[in-house]
């Protein structure tokens, strides 16, 4: 069913009236768009964001540019967007068609898609007073890492350290699985993992990576202060170079048949962990 209805009298009175108050104050206008749009790349520098969740953490944020924004009227009223002439950038109230053309049609955009400027990952070093940090080692898939991501919110994770090469840039399959998460992180990115390791090490973190074949359970290996865990890819798991880098090795001890699980299930399990031993009150919350 499409989210443009006709109007009553009434209501065309009223669209007059705005436009030409728009006009005279010198606004930018909502343009209004029927069918789909052609598709075209991303601009250089920009990401597609689509979802409700996703662009309603992205207007939320101070720190995110948007350029444009594409939105139905309905998504326009469950986001609570109001007058869409009001918003800093251009506006489009299309039909969910338009947003299928630039998003392909398997993309569940709910009804609104913006572009904005990617975020720039951060060095290691502006880690800070960080005490609670996740490390991938090359996970490439972006709905794992946006799971991720979203499960490191959900624990208050400080940072989520990433290679440079081998894992996913900033994207809208990535956004949608964080379901706004990716505005509430640090994303900070490294070329050489065990070198990170290391400074991690040298900055007063305990390294611990996640392996079924970890010697000890992962309740018995973590440890107070500064903690970063370390989750490996799905089937290779953690690189051998990573595996001689981290403080110690642990499992997550599981009594069923299947011994390993999907690496965002992982991770939220073993956030779990580290909030849940005794002595987290040396985490910051």
């Amino acid at each position: 069913m499409s989210d443009d209805k006709p109007g009553t009298p009434k209501d065309s009175h009223y669209a007059r009236l705005r436009r030409a108050h728009r006009q005279r104050a010198g606004a930018p206008q909502v343009q209004r768009t029927r069918g789909a749009l052609p598709a075209a790349a991303v601009p250089e520098g920009l990401v597609r964001l689509y979802g409700l969740h996703t662009v309603r953490a992205a207007l939320d944020n101070p720190a995110r540019t948007v350029h444009r924004m594409l939105v139905t009227r309905n998504a326009a009223q469950r986001l609570g967007l109001g007058d869409l002439s009001a918003l800093p950038f251009p506006v489009e109230q299309v039909e969910p068609k338009a947003i299928d053309a630039l998003t392909g049609t398997e993309a569940v955009h709910q009804g609104v898609l913006i572009e904005a400027e990617a975020r720039a990952p951060k060095p290691l070093s502006t880690l800070g007073d960080a005490s609670l940090v996740l490390v991938l080692d090359q996970v490439t898939d972006p709905h794992n890492v946006g799971a991720i991501m979203r499960s490191a919110v959900a624990f208050g994770v400080d940072a989520l350290v990433t290679t440079a090469r081998h894992s996913p840039a900033e994207s809208g399959v990535l956004a949608k699985a964080a379901s706004g998460a990716l505005e509430h992180i640090d994303h900070i990115t490294v070329r050489n993992l065990a070198t990170a390791i290391e400074d991690l090490h040298a900055a007063g973190f305990y390294t611990i990576g996640l392996d079924s074949d970890g010697p000890r359970a992962l309740e018995e290996t973590v440890k107070g202060g500064k903690l970063a865990l370390v989750l490996g890819a799905e089937g290779k798991g953690l690189r051998q170079k990573t595996r001689e880098t981290v403080n110690a090795l642990a499992r997550l001890d599981m009594p069923g048949p299947i011994r390993s699980l999907n690496v965002s299930n992982a991770a939220a399990v073993s956030l779990y962990v580290a909030r849940r031993r005794p002595d987290r009150q040396e985490i910051r919350a």
